[in-house]
């Protein structure tokens, strides 16, 4: 069993970083894809910081009320390769 003080220190630093690679990598795929459909690009990074903004403090509030570690790490890596994906495609072409 682990103590509870290095659980939530673990939750806070997996919600930590996680969710800032998380939110970077959906800002930088919202980027990609709003220049894509005829945005403006500097226009579109604008747009998809703004937004990064609330998702982030949206996130960090669902991982510190999370219930397990093990679900958190998974649906932050999973969001990070999806995102992380989105990212790649949009900026291929």
């Amino acid at each position: 069993m682990q103590h509870p003080a290095f659980a939530a220190a673990a939750r806070a630093v997996v919600a930590v970083g996680g969710g800032y690679a998380l939110v970077a990598l959906a800002v930088r795929a919202l980027a990609a894809l709003l220049a894509r459909a005829g945005q403006a690009p500097s226009d579109a990074v604008v747009t998809a910081a703004m937004l990064g903004f609330p998702a982030y403090l949206c996130l960090l509030l669902w991982a510190l009320a999370c219930p397990s570690l093990r679900r958190l790490i998974g649906v932050l890596g999973l969001g990070c390769l999806v995102f992380g994906l989105l990212a790649w495609l949009g900026a291929k072409a």
